[in-house]
């Protein structure tokens, strides 16, 4: 039976569990945005871990590695609603189109309707993924949906999907934002080399555009919805077996203020007077995500990449999180992978959270860009801090 491997290195793993001492500089700049009534998400407390203190922790990974053998991907398939949202469009709000552009890569977005919820955007995606596999509904055995847009705080996503779809299935959701399908996939390929799934679904969906405030003209733009669902099955071929060789989950709380919703949870209730200042929307530190996110590829991306003893050159295909061109571009600056093999359709979608990692990898296989035994390299990053790093044999 397959197994998941661990592959932490026991050394690294001490140092990682080392107490750390928040640096003065990471303190500023995690509280510099922090509202004196509370409404914004808190920072670190003192004697909490920060980002730079993390950095100083001797050299240890950042985060946890594994691997999963014996797990292959079924299909892949993907939805986005038809309404086009193009930066023309966006210039009646005070947005500036070339800004976008130059600045994101961005020239447009998908938006739902306003009769459309998270679940809706699933529930295509999933038939068109079932429907490449010639997979029935009686034949899925867990469902995982990674959202941090749910129809509703509860029941779940996953639940209104199982519903739909008519499956006799274990469903949950997972929250790890723009991260969150690195997790949702590893987590189902768990339950299926541990021989507890035979064909699990794993979407990723959110309605970004919920989400953000139409008068922040710099963070607006960037967002779009879309959902996008791969089915993942046992493999027991001994020729050129499939699974995840590598891949490395972590988490940075302690940065958590750069992304965050300041409102709707317990720790601040969706109040009248909350509403009214906007604290339902998401706020940014664009400049500090940007190098986080930037820094954390490129050290992930080595880590797994050298405990899978693969080389750049040998992968057929890149698939980062859609966020910025300029993360894209200088995240695979020091890659050394040709420029061809980087997929990228943010242009045309935007930033879609979670469903950003499995709509570009539908693409990308319908363009004919992943072919059976290649070994392409996935990366999730954002809320959290988290992130997701994986090299699969496809």
């Amino acid at each position: 039976m397959s197994q998941a491997i661990p592959t932490d290195d026991p050394s690294a793993t001490a140092k990682a569990q080392a107490p750390t001492s928040p640096t003065r500089t990471a303190q500023d700049h995690l509280s510099k945005n922090a509202v004196a009534d509370g409404s914004s998400c808190p920072p670190p407390s003192p004697g909490e871990s920060s980002i730079e203190a993390t950095a100083e922790s001797s050299g240890a990974r950042r985060g946890r590695m594994g691997a999963v053998n014996g797990v292959r991907v079924l299909a892949t398939g993907s939805y986005v609603p038809p309404n086009i949202v193009t930066n023309e469009d966006l210039a009646a709000l005070g947005c500036d189109s070339e800004w976008i552009i130059r600045r994101t890569g961005i020239r447009e977005r998908r938006r739902a309707s306003d009769d459309q919820a998270t679940s809706d955007l699933c529930y295509e995606a999933a038939l068109r993924c079932m429907e490449t596999a010639g997979v029935t509904a009686d034949q899925i055995d867990l469902i995982i949906v990674a959202t941090i847009t749910p129809d509703h705080p509860t029941p779940s996503t996953a639940c209104h999907l199982q519903r739909r779809l008519g499956c006799i299935a274990p469903s949950m959701d997972v929250n790890a934002a723009c991260a969150g399908f690195m997790y949702a996939m590893t987590t189902a390929a768990q339950f299926v080399a541990a021989g507890n799934s035979k064909c699990a679904l794993v979407v990723g969906a959110d309605l970004m555009s919920r989400t953000v405030n139409p008068d922040d003209k710099k963070t607006y733009p960037l967002f779009g919805d879309g959902a996008g669902a791969v089915l993942l099955a046992p493999d027991s071929s001994t020729d050129s077996p499939a699974g995840i060789l590598s891949y490395q989950l972590g988490s940075e709380g302690c940065g958590g203020e750069m992304l965050c919703i300041p409102a709707g949870g317990t720790r601040h209730l969706l109040t009248p007077e909350a509403h009214e200042s906007g604290l339902q929307y998401l706020t940014m530190d664009g400049r500090g995500v940007f190098k986080w996110a930037v820094r954390v590829f490129d050290e992930s991306a080595k880590d797994v990449l050298e405990t899978a003893g693969i080389q750049p050159s040998e992968l057929a295909l890149v698939v980062l999180h859609q966020a910025n061109q300029r993360i894209i571009d200088s995240a695979v600056a020091d890659l050394g992978v040709e420029r061809d093999r980087v997929f990228v359709n943010l242009d045309r979608y935007g930033n879609t959270s979670g469903a950003s990692i499995p709509l570009a990898l539908d693409e990308a296989i319908r363009e004919g860009k992943l072919q059976r035994g290649d070994k392409v390299l996935l990366c999730g990053f954002g809320a959290g801090l988290a992130w997701g790093t994986a090299v699969l044999q496809w």
